[in-house]
């Protein structure tokens, strides 16, 4: 019998799902006999959703069945799904007038009712999808996967049906394994109800697999929503040039969820699969790496692949990706601006480089506006983001004057206007550094479930904002959302230096040598 393939989307923002199409690619070239579909529930009105996905497998009748599971944890800087969780929680937890308080706890539980239904939602949809495709073929197989799943993979046994396969990570070698009929033991997943997951699953190296360019003729053939994500001509279309993060941030999941050893995949392949996407009217990429020069050592890749981008005729595109400045060039910063580089977002958490050191960042906060000016030398003149998360490690007052210093300095460097503060406070993931941190600190059992946000006791200690500044922080942004909603984190900074002043950036570049780390700062229970 042949095998047919079908990977369901769940619902999410209108993302362009990349790993679904890649795996459909990959076992395309694998398997170029297996029929496969591409089933993206993104594009569905929410009020079709069951019936819609009932017809799909009714018509292509599944033997495998891949439910793709991108967002479960809510929290965001602004924004949110179901309101903003931030704003909701700083006025439920420091608002000082009365009403200010029910409008977060109003606020916030309405944040928990989406959170809640969405994950009722997709759970019920997996389980409608499964009953519906075993009336087709009785064995067929499913598996759940995604960036959620890889994070949350061992609350997932709790609500998934027996005999899921619950993939962790990269999951072309699982796919490839269940299409060939072969143990599955060692890949990163595990079965519900037939064993527990290996512990620390998640730390195990995915397995390198030679990455080519997609064939996106094929992905049209298999995926009739695919001119959804064509229409806008603003839509960013992702493209991976390497998988991996060396880095050890001791907030950080990218580093464990996709591991520490650094994949390229080859420039030419890159090309090939933008020029498929530029043919069909595309001109904005967005490259999905964890960080598109993630060390020095990667800077020729970069730069190959840049001067490759020139070649090939892509004058005219826009491209954005998440950048560790520190590893920048003068040549390299020509080449972004040549292949029309117009948004990258830096995550330097910290202007302080003590905080940066003790959050094991690796940056070198000097060197990033060294080549921060390079850029700006370079013709760069578009929107630069940058995150600070506030309050995570031995955050004081003279650390926030030098965070102040430096983003007075990279506005001198682009301008206030095109250097936007994107403000965060840590929403603590499981299989991080900060969590093993919350363990031994009595701040989290080891048995708390992090799905558990609808209860406040939960929800408080996973948004990290510890005392003695978290109310401090929490007074300083109601103030900014007051003044200025729409220019939220520029007036988090103003009113920040507006109160404690700011630091020469000398001390801000400065972190004293043999400085040993501090622990990490208590938290309010």
């Amino acid at each position: 019998m042949r095998d047919r393939v079908l990977y369901v989307r769940l619902p999410c923002n209108p993302i362009f799902p990349i790993g679904v199409v890649y795996l459909a690619d990959h076992l395309h070239k694998l398997f170029p006999q297996a029929e496969q579909r591409i089933f993206d529930l993104g594009t569905v009105p929410p009020l079709d959703f069951g019936s819609a996905l009932d017809r799909y497998i009714d018509s292509f009748r599944p033997t495998l069945m891949v439910f793709s599971w991108r967002d479960i944890q809510i929290y965001a800087p602004v924004g949110g799904r179901g309101g903003n969780p931030l704003q909701n929680a700083f006025e439920f937890n420091y608002g000082a007038n009365p009403l200010v308080k029910l409008r977060g706890a109003m606020g916030g539980l309405r944040m928990v009712t989406t959170y809640l239904s969405e994950l009722w939602r997709n759970s019920r949809l997996i389980k409608r999808g499964l009953k519906r495709a075993r009336k087709h073929f009785p064995d067929v197989q499913m598996v759940v996967g995604g960036g959620a799943v890889s994070v949350f993979y061992e609350q997932m046994s709790q609500m998934m049906p027996e005999g899921t396969i619950i993939s962790v990570g990269e999951g072309e070698t699982l796919l490839e394994k269940l299409l060939r009929g072969q143990p599955i033991d060692d890949e990163r997943c595990y079965v519900v109800g037939q064993r527990q997951p290996r512990d620390r699953l998640i730390h195990e190296w995915p397995t390198p697999i030679e990455k080519t360019a997609c064939h996106y003729d094929y992905i049209e053939q298999i995926w009739p929503e695919f001119e959804y994500y064509l229409q806008e001509q603003d839509f960013y279309i992702g493209v991976q040039t390497k998988r991996g993060c060396p880095h050890n941030c001791c907030y950080c999941i990218y580093t464990v969820v996709e591991g520490k050893q650094v994949r390229i995949n080859p420039a030419d392949e890159v090309v090939k699969e933008m020029q498929q996407l530029y043919g069909r009217g595309i001109r904005n990429f967005w490259f999905t790496d964890a960080q598109f020069i993630p060390a020095r050592k990667f800077i020729d890749d970069a730069v190959e692949l840049l001067q490759k981008i020139l070649a090939a005729g892509m004058d005219d595109i826009h491209w954005a990706a998440y950048i560790r400045a520190d590893n920048l060039t003068p040549e390299l910063c020509e080449l972004m601006v040549a292949t029309g580089m117009n948004y990258f977002e830096i995550g330097i958490t910290s202007g302080s480089q003590e905080l940066v050191r003790k959050m094991r960042m690796g940056y070198n906060l000097r060197t990033v506006l060294e080549n921060c000016r390079d850029l700006k030398s370079a013709g760069f003149q578009d929107l630069v983001s940058v995150n600070y998360s506030f309050n995570v490690i031995d955050e004081r007052p003279e650390t926030i004057r030098q965070t102040i210093a430096y983003h007075r300095a990279l506005e001198a460097i682009f301008g206030r206007d095109k250097v936007e503060p994107a403000i965060f406070f840590i929403g603590l993931q499981p299989h991080t550094h900060l969590e093993e941190y919350a363990f031994e600190h009595d701040i989290l059992k080891p048995d708390y479930n992090p799905l558990n946000i609808h209860l406040p006791w939960v929800a408080n200690k996973l948004l990290w904002n510890p005392e003695p500044l978290g109310s401090f922080f929490g007074e300083i942004c109601l103030e900014a959302w007051q003044q200025n909603p729409n220019d939220f984190g520029r007036t988090v900074m103003d009113l920040l230096e507006a109160k404690l002043g700011r630091s020469s950036l000398e001390e801000a570049l400065t972190a004293p040598i043999g400085d040993q780390p501090r622990a990490l700062a208590e938290i309010s229970s």
